[in-house]
């Protein structure tokens, strides 16, 4: 498989399998996620189960296009819609979980309850982000921009195999992942940069089987060779990352929200952990933001 270097890539990869992933979605009577679901129902690559407020569904001009691809289920409570939408994934009726303008803590209790959720035990959830920018010849993946405040050593080890997973997915044989720290130095100082060490050690054993890991690394060099050769750092990402894994909440949000904003980077995001990929977009996300986590879930569902 050639590697996916961008979403209109993704997109017609999808199209060729000539298989609609089925979707649920709890409570998505807005503007942006009506548009997601319509461009989805257009490019062939999903099928839908609408929970929520029928009144609003159904009014919907795209779903009525396709009747056989869209299943409407009558729930005014978000709550209940949450439950529901989770039952469905957790009994086989359904591949994707998808958030509308249901409260996140909303739909994060359904998916983490103990007895009837769909988070296995032993399993961290996260978020794993991907990119299309201008500049970059290729997708670039990050983590965790939206769940772990400050990853311990072993939910970064989570968090790297969940992104090696999804790049074999796109067909990226031999991921190349940077440990984002603001300095290439290791200090007990920022004891983050202390694990790096020991990952680093890690898949150099060959923990992570054919993959790439250096750090602790700053994004630019991360991603453009130049800037490493003048500060004299050899690194074997080589200016080539795949996924950037950053040391705490903070400053992956900044990274994911000023790369959107000021380099014009197309997004899409899922969480992991979860039996089935779960769309989980912020409530300002664009329309083709959220269509774009859609065709990435679709991608990697059945594998998450």
């Amino acid at each position: 498989m050639e590697p996916i270097r961008n979403f209109d890539q993704l997109t017609a990869y999808l199209q060729a399998l000539h298989q609609r992933k089925r979707i649920v979605v709890v409570c998505a009577s807005d503007p942006n996620t009506e548009y997601a679901i319509a461009r989805a129902l257009d490019e062939g690559i999903a099928e839908f189960i609408m929970i929520g407020d029928s009144t609003a569904l159904e009014n919907y001009p795209t779903l009525k296009k396709y009747p056989e691809f869209v299943r409407v289920i009558h729930l005014e409570d978000p709550d209940e819609a949450a439950r529901e939408a989770v039952r469905i994934i957790r009994e086989g009726g359904a591949d994707i979980l998808m958030k509308g303008i249901v409260n996140t803590d909303n739909l994060l209790h359904a998916i983490l309850d103990k007895e009837k959720g769909i988070l296995p035990k032993g399993k961290i959830l996260t978020h794993l982000s991907m990119m299309q920018i201008p500049t970059y010849p290729k997708f670039l993946f990050f983590s965790d921009a939206a769940v772990i405040p400050r990853p311990t050593l072993q939910q970064r080890i989570e968090m790297i195999w969940y992104a090696i997973h999804t790049c074999r997915q796109f067909g990226i044989e031999q991921p190349r992942i940077s440990l984002i720290h603001c300095t290439e130095k290791v200090s007990a100082k920022f004891p983050h940069s202390l694990d790096y060490v020991n990952i680093v050690e890690l898949a150099e054993a060959g923990e992570f089987g054919n993959v790439i890991i250096d750090g602790p690394l700053d994004v630019r060099t991360s991603c453009e060779q130049a800037s490493g050769d003048i500060k004299g750092i050899a690194s074997p990402i080589n200016g080539e990352a795949d996924v950037l894994i950053f040391p705490n909440i903070e400053s992956g949000n900044t990274f994911y929200k000023s790369v959107a904003l000021f380099a014009h980077a197309d997004m899409a995001g899922l969480l992991q952990g979860p039996i089935a990929p779960v769309v989980l977009p912020s409530r300002s996300d664009s329309g083709l933001s959220k269509y774009y986590s859609i065709a990435m879930a679709c991608l990697t569902c059945g594998n998450s």
